[in-house]
């Protein structure tokens, strides 16, 4: 398998140190053993990917992190005698092996302990004995141990194990239920009869079947129970008696139960796919309720800025522009060009036109990057009504990206070449000048210079994404949040200290980044880990899932838009525990119950639909590992959901103003 040392280094450097990992004896041992020997056949590509991965009968080779991070919590250094129980593939005896004088390695099932022998020989690693036993007993003819690592879920620590530790030695085991959350345990023998015990975090593994662990039908093992120990409500039920029902969305009511949010500066909501129509009326629902009773006066939306630009106009009364085009008219239509976005314009310019004061109308926003094509149009537009030379300075300025306006994810292969590169510096340089003539502007048209401005920030911001965008990897993912973000700022600014802004996006960019594996492995945060790092309590993010139904989706991009079926939500996922918790919707405050909140810690799989859903591949395109209670400070659920509608192609209304912004 071509690459694999490079990808091994990776695999250490992006999703073991990175994540706080510092046992140089760890790192260096998981550089050396070749994972992929380990994985079951056909899944070699997959073997340094930030994942479990299965290995048959019903076993899997745990995440890297997992592994590095319990050998560390082991303490294993050079000279040691450690137990591994639950040897699995062979995987982490070999990384052991590599560290320690010798390691017994206990497996329950004997194909799967013959086959990790076998593995581990292979890769040349002779300090490695494998049986096949019940673990939960140990292996006391080689005991005492300076380590035990268990990698299987108990019910409690079993005795056996205990007594097989040095005086000093370290056992690392994760404990509970896996439907309750485990927690990952260290015990340390401090004497013959004496034990300490520290709680490292949440996990979840597989259960330790055997004596003094589980049973094979999921009881706990008579000579496992601890007096006084209950297991307590199931995961789903805590969820289920946590979570507020929801009304029906056409109800006062529904929006009346987001009042908790009123006082926040920001208040961001996601979706878990871009074409679910109970996420978009909500999404409205809650946005009318905010501006209404609790004076939102922002609506940023993730689209382009010129686009909502037109739909901001016909909300707020303005005279419509020649030269836009009809907004919302790149793919993919659906996502703005809907009948929900439509009824909230709608609904926006019937409830500011009530408004004697037009610093309390609500406005309608686009945070986004991608229309340089409208961006460019709109700041020549300004500049040739209030200074006909910088508008021409410009026209000169922007001549270079002409050829890819209307296709500028084409400008990144474009750019290699040094006539491109000089582009930077122009548009950063049109930008500042527009920027310093900002008294004078706003003397001769002040409504207009935000727009103006915004416009001139996204030519310079795009130039920059279309370029990274080519060469790929977090930066172009950052570079694209932070320009929303500023985007948000300046709107904040712009409308004043009372300012309050209701933001619409994918969870992906609402959900704090720090808590998924885009932020923890890839480097990547977010606008709404940016939020909370710039507003604090001030900002709530606001999830949104599903379990099935179907979406408005393509299957590339580019496509037509296309009816899909969402498949039922995955066993180890949270939105798996979202629909065994038996209710059709519901509103999950995270800080309502703090024991649920800690099981919810246990990082599960999330799932994130774009504009592009492909059932096919669903776990390796629209998985992702997540701590939900850290991502979100609200999770809003709909069991079972359905398409959006988008507008007809040739959709038309009769007496509407010449700003409406849906026409073609």
């Amino acid at each position: 398998m071509p690459g694999t040392e490079d990808a091994r280094n990776r695999m250490v450097d992006v999703q073991i140190a990175r994540r706080g990992v510092r046992d140089p004896n760890v790192l260096g041992a998981m550089r050396k053993v070749p994972r992929e020997a380990f994985v079951a056949p056909g899944h070699e590509e997959f073997a340094y990917d930030d994942a479990p991965l299965p290995i048959g009968h019903g076993q899997t080779i745990s995440q890297p992190y997992i592994v590095a991070l319990m050998i560390e919590a082991a303490g294993i250094q050079p000279g040691d005698r450690v137990l591994e129980i639950g040897a699995g593939s062979g995987y982490a005896a070999a990384v052991m092996g590599e560290i320690a004088a010798h390691v017994h390695a206990i497996e329950r099932q004997g194909p799967l302990g013959h086959a990790a022998q076998q593995r581990i020989a292979a890769a040349g690693i002779d300090n490695v004995e494998v049986h096949v036993a019940d673990g939960t007993l140990g292996w006391p003819d080689a005991a005492p141990f300076d380590a035990i690592v268990v990698a299987a879920g108990g019910p409690s620590v079993p005795e056996a194990l205990k007594e097989q530790l040095k005086e000093g030695g370290r056992l690392v085991i994760p404990v509970g239920e896996a439907e309750l959350g485990q927690s990952l345990r260290r015990i340390t023998r401090t004497g013959p009869d004496s034990w300490d015990e520290e709680d490292i975090g949440a996990v979840r593994f597989v259960p330790l079947i055997g004596a003094q662990g589980w049973t094979e039908d999921g009881r706990r093992a008579a000579s496992s129970h601890v007096p006084g120990q209950n297991s307590g409500k199931t995961l789903p039920r805590m969820l289920a008696d946590a979570a507020e029902p929801l009304p029906d969305i056409d109800d006062p009511a529904f929006g009346a139960l987001f009042d908790r949010y009123g006082d926040r500066r920001v208040v961001l909501l996601g979706e878990a796919s871009h074409g679910t129509s109970e996420f978009y009326r909500a999404h409205a629902a809650i946005t009318r309720h905010l501006v209404e009773n609790h004076g939102f006066t922002i609506v940023a939306v993730e689209a382009d800025w010129p686009d909502a630009a037109a739909v901001n106009r016909y909300v707020t009364h303005q005279t419509a522009r020649d030269f836009e085009d009809p907004a919302f008219t790149r793919f993919p239509t659906w996502m703005w060009r809907n009948t929900v976005i439509e009824g909230l314009a709608e609904w926006l310019r019937v409830h500011n036109g009530r408004l004697a004061d037009p610093e309390r109308q609500a406005g309608f926003y686009g945070l986004d990057i991608y229309n340089m094509r409208g961006s460019i149009a709109a700041v020549l537009d300004y500049l040739d009504e209030v200074d006909p030379d910088a508008a021409r300075i410009a026209r000169e300025r922007y001549g270079c990206l002409t050829p890819w306006q209307r296709d500028p994810a084409t400008y990144g292969r474009a750019v290699l070449s040094q006539r491109y590169r000089d582009c930077e510096d122009e548009v950063v340089a049109q930008l500042r000048d527009l920027l310093e003539r900002r008294l004078d502007y706003e003397a001769q048209d002040g409504a207009s210079f935000l727009d103006a401005a915004q416009n001139a920030r996204l030519v310079r911001s795009a130039e920059q994404y279309y370029r990274v965008m080519y060469y790929g990897g977090a930066e172009s993912w950052n570079l694209r949040d932070s320009h929303m973000f500023e985007t948000l700022e300046h709107l904040l600014e712009a409308r004043g200290p009372e300012a309050k802004a209701v933001v619409w996006a994918h969870n992906s960019h609402i959900g704090d980044a720090r808590a998924t594996e885009m932020g923890a492995v890839r480097g990547e945060h977010n606008i709404g880990q940016l939020c909370r790092e710039r507003f604090g309590d001030e900002a709530a993010l606001i999830g949104f899932g599903t379990h099935t139904g179907t979406v408005a989706a393509a299957t590339d991009w580019g496509g037509e838009m296309e009816v899909k079926r969402v498949r039922p939500s995955r066993e180890d996922s949270y939105e798996r525990v979202c629909h065994d918790a038996g209710m059709p919707g519901f509103l999950l405050d995270m800080r309502r119950d703090e024991a649920l909140r800690r099981r919810l810690m246990d990082q599960r799989l999330e799932r994130f639909i774009g504009v592009i859903y492909r059932p096919e591949t669903e776990l390796a395109s629209h998985y992702a590992n997540a701590a939900l209670p850290r991502q979100f400070d609200g999770w809003v659920w709909f069991d079972e959901t359905r398409a959006i509608t988008p507008l007809p192609p040739d959709h038309r209304r009769e007496g509407v103003p010449d700003t409406w912004p849906f026409g073609l």
